[in-house]
């Protein structure tokens, strides 16, 4: 039991969350490419995103992990982003500093996405059957969205200039 719930039904509130950080998260990218803010969908990444993390911490598990110490630094990212955002209404440096926080809270859970892919669904575990895994077809995926992320948030720095005052 997690929070009164089964083990099973509180995984599965955790990857319902976790997927709609993602989707939110990427729905927010485009705005920040676009350089127009988007602040319902920022916030409920926001939240979804620092919820991930949070749950993260209570499955019952004996030692550090290395997905506890992603949520460690999604939640300092995040914390920063949140800071930028709402405390610093994105004000000079804090623009950029909320556009790679952001992007990078938001790497990481797509990140966790796939190595749980690889885990879990059979098509893609067949491929890279190692826990963690570490074949090339898992290196390369993740090489891939490294690289698109790196991209992304490049041109997101470059391109997001939110009217005066943050997202509003």
């Amino acid at each position: 039991m997690v929070l009164g719930m089964s083990l099973a039904t509180f995984t599965l509130l955790h990857v319902v969350i976790s997927l709609i950080a993602i989707v939110t998260g990427l729905i927010a990218m485009v705005g920040l490419l676009k350089s127009r803010p988007m602040p319902g969908w920022t916030g409920i990444f926001l939240l979804t995103t620092i919820l991930t993390s949070v749950t993260g911490f209570f499955f019952p598990v004996d030692k550090l992990l290395p997905s506890h110490v992603i949520g460690i630094i999604s939640l300092v990212l995040l914390a920063i982003a949140c800071l930028a955002l709402y405390g610093r209404g994105l004000a000079g440096s804090w623009r950029w500093i909320y556009v790679v926080t952001a992007m990078t809270s938001l790497y990481l859970n797509i990140f966790v996405l796939i190595i749980q892919s690889f885990l879990k669904v059979p098509p893609l575990h067949a491929l890279a059957p190692s826990v963690p895994p570490s074949e090339p077809p898992f290196a390369i995926v993740q090489g891939i969205v490294l690289v698109l992320f790196v991209a992304a948030t490049f041109l997101a720095v470059r391109k997001f200039r939110p009217l005066q005052g943050g997202l509003a």
